[in-house]
């Protein structure tokens, strides 16, 4: 499965106005949830609170894909935020996260987005990559950088 596959175009934010953890998960689960049927918003940012208390989705680098399960919902879905400033997000290296990616899996899909989650983390794992959707500047962009990444 591609990543532009799950991706919600209209849900993605290249300029984050979220300024805590709390703040920037509500802006991406308010994001994702006003283009997703099946999606409530609230139940989405307690679902991820919730699973941050289980340990940081802050996975260092600048990074992090804070992520959740909902039952009602029929398919896997995605979007992503970027903060220039960067935002505390307890990430293990104890630095700012700058790049989001939150994802919702239907709660009795298997590991489709487990896939998913390790083939994101690859493509995180390159510095260019990083740095590329660090310098977005539309979310055509974005799905740009993330197709040519993808097909190399």
């Amino acid at each position: 499965m591609k990543l532009t596959d799950i991706l919600v175009r209209k849900a993605c934010i290249v300029e984050m106005q979220a300024k805590t953890k709390k703040d920037a998960l509500q802006e991406l689960a308010v994001g994702l949830a006003s283009h997703t049927g099946g999606l409530d918003p609230q139940e989405l940012l307690g679902l991820l609170l919730e699973r941050e208390k289980l340990g940081t989705t802050g996975m260092g680098d600048g990074i992090a894909i804070p992520h959740a399960r909902i039952e009602s919902l029929d398919r896997l879905v995605a979007n992503f935020g970027r903060s220039g400033a960067g935002i505390d997000f307890d990430s293990v290296d104890g630095k700012q996260a700058h790049l989001f990616f939150l994802m919702v899996a239907p709660g009795r899909e298997g590991s489709a987005h487990l896939l998913t989650l390790a083939k994101l983390s690859r493509l995180l794992s390159e510095t260019e990559f990083r740095e590329r959707l660090q310098e977005l500047e539309s979310v055509d962009e974005l799905f740009r950088v993330v197709e040519e990444a993808e097909s190399d």
